[in-house]
């Protein structure tokens, strides 16, 4: 008597490469995740979810089509998420593994969250723009943060510097405030699980100033003045997020030149210490070929310097720096070009 035939799937390539990955080790896979971009990892890591169920005889077929088999053998099991889990953070780290697997785990793992990517940013500013700050700041850090910053900038004026404070002061998000959140879109948008989430750490002020960045100039000049009046801690936080050390380097060579001029040779010198060669060069290019070999002539009289020195004239130098965007001196690129002209 034969056996029941049963009708095999066709699996694209990333799902073949899903089935590989699946079945070797998860330290062979982690190094194979190290290699691939941040899309790939992610796309990969969706396939993996994808191809769990997959039968003995559909491993052979994969396995086949990589020109040889593994007959009677397959390691992937009913439930793959501690596997996954286990890839993920060797190859990326636990901060990163969890941020890409809250983005590509299926509903049950994802919370119940993923219907938001069915909803235009209005439409999500409109469900949460009656709740709680802190359940719009839960929900603003699950998005993307280029959908957070749109979603941010539909909410109402008023609550918008109360929600990135709390985004940038978000820990440990208990378990009551994702199901808060679960309950709340389930209700205004029919759907969803019920699943018990663990607390997660979201937010901080990167996040906080990824929402910002993202959102228009105009946004940023009304809120954070606001924000500042409620914890200018917090606000500080988040300046000093959003304006880093290789900011500067988008500063055109008039504006770079002024930034120059504007503080202690003393301040330069260490803060080039510590830079590529390129960027170097980048900053000494923007001066007159005097001052430049001074300031060249001067790191090398000074040999080794300590990290800590460097990275603390850079702060000083980036403070110097939005200082004079603040008072209209130099003027960075605008990345949105939809508001920064009257």
């Amino acid at each position: 008597m034969n056996a029941p035939q049963y009708s095999l799937r066709t699996f694209n390539g990333t799902e073949r490469a899903a089935v590989l990955m699946m079945l070797v080790g998860e330290e062979e896979a982690a190094a194979i995740l190290q290699k691939l971009d941040p899309d790939e990892v992610r796309s990969l890591g969706r396939a993996m979810f994808t191809v769990a169920d997959v039968s003995e005889a559909e491993v052979e077929q994969v396995l086949d089509d990589f020109t040889y088999k593994a007959r009677g053998r397959s390691s992937v099991q009913f439930d793959p998420g501690p596997r996954i889990h286990g890839i993920m953070n060797r190859a990326l780290g636990p901060e990163r593994a969890e941020g890409v697997l809250a983005r590509i785990a299926p509903p049950e793992s994802a919370g119940g969250l993923e219907m938001l990517a069915w909803f235009e940013p209005d439409e999500i500013a409109r469900m949460v723009e009656t709740e709680h700050p802190q359940i719009a700041a839960v929900l603003l850090v699950n998005l993307d943060p280029d959908v957070a910053a749109q979603v941010f900038e539909h909410l109402p004026e008023a609550m918008q510097p109360q929600i990135l404070r709390r985004v940038a002061k978000l820990g440990p998000v208990p378990p009551e405030a994702i199901e808060t959140l679960k309950a709340m879109l389930t209700t205004r948008a029919a759907g969803g699980g019920a699943k018990k989430s663990p607390g997660l750490q979201l937010g901080g002020t990167r996040e906080a100033a990824k929402i910002l960045q993202g959102a228009r100039k105009i946004t940023e000049r009304r809120v954070m003045p606001k924000l500042a009046k409620i914890d200018k801690e917090v606000a500080r936080a988040i300046e000093e997020a959003m304006f880093v050390f290789d900011n500067l380097l988008e500063l055109d060579d008039k504006n770079l030149s002024t930034l120059i001029r504007s503080m202690d040779s003393d301040i330069l010198v260490k803060s080039l210490k510590g830079v590529e060669e390129v960027v170097r060069n980048r900053f000494l290019g923007c001066m007159s070929s005097r001052a430049a070999d001074g300031i060249r002539d001067e790191m090398e009289a000074r040999g080794p310097m300590k990290m800590a020195d460097v990275l603390e004239a850079q702060k000083v130098m980036i403070a110097i720096a939005r200082g004079l965007v603040k008072d209209g001196t130099i003027q960075m690129p605008s990345k949105g070009g939809d508001d920064d002209y009257v």
